[in-house]
C-alpha cells in the first residue's frame, strides 16, 4: 500500500505563500504586499495586495515615494490588509487568521481589530520601531490580537507560468 507524501507544505507555508504571491498583483514599483484571510479550518476567506481602489487608473496616479503628498502613492494607496477585509462578502471575519507580507500599519491595524480577526502572521517587519509599527502593536496588544513573526523554513518551490 503506497503511503501519503510527506515533504508537502504546512498551512503557515501555504498561506504565507499566497499572501507573497498576492503581493505580486500589485503594481507598486517599490513595495509589494499581500494578504491572505483563513478561518479557524484553514479554508481561505479572502486575500488582497495593495494598489488603488477600483475605477481608479493606475496609469493616472503617482507612485512616487517623496515630494508633495498629493503627488506621492500614499493617498491613493489602499494596503493589502484593507483590501482582504474589503475583498470579503461572506459576512463576518471574527475569530479569523490574517498571513500578510509585511506588518501591518496602524491603519490597517484598527480595521483587522475592527474586523474581528484574531491572529496575524506576518512575514518582514521592516518598519520595526517606528511610531506607526509601535501604535500597531499597542493597539494589537490592548484588543488581544495575537502576531506571529512567520519563520521561514528554507523551502524553496517554484512555480512556473
Amino acid at each position: 500500500m503506497m503511503k501519503k507524501r510527506t515533504d508537502y507544505i504546512n498551512w503557515d507555508e501555504y498561506f504565507t505563500a499566497l499572501a507573497i504571491l498576492s503581493g505580486q498583483r500589485s503594481k507598486d514599483p517599490n513595495t509589494q504586499v499581500g494578504s491572505c484571510i483563513v478561518d479557524k479550518n484553514n479554508r481561505i476567506l479572502s486575500v488582497g495586495y495593495n494598489g488603488l481602489p477600483n475605477g481608479c487608473d493606475d496609469d493616472d496616479f503617482p507612485w512616487d515615494r517623496e515630494g508633495e503628498p498629493i503627488e506621492t502613492k500614499y493617498p491613493y494607496v489602499a494596503h493589502s490588509e484593507l483590501n482582504a477585509i474589503l475583498n470579503y462578502r461572506g459576512g463576518s471575519l471574527e475569530g479569523s487568521k490574517l498571513y500578510v507580507s509585511l506588518f501591518p500599519c496602524n491603519e490597517c491595524a484598527k480595521a483587522i481589530i475592527q474586523a474581528g480577526i484574531k491572529e496575524v502572521v506576518y512575514d518582514s517587519d521592516k518598519y520595526a520601531g517606528t511610531p506607526m509599527n509601535i501604535a500597531s502593536k499597542k493597539m494589537f496588544d490592548a484588543a488581544g490580537v495575537k502576531y506571529t513573526k512567520y519563520e521561514h523554513s528554507g523551502r524553496k518551490i517554484t512555480i512556473e507560468l
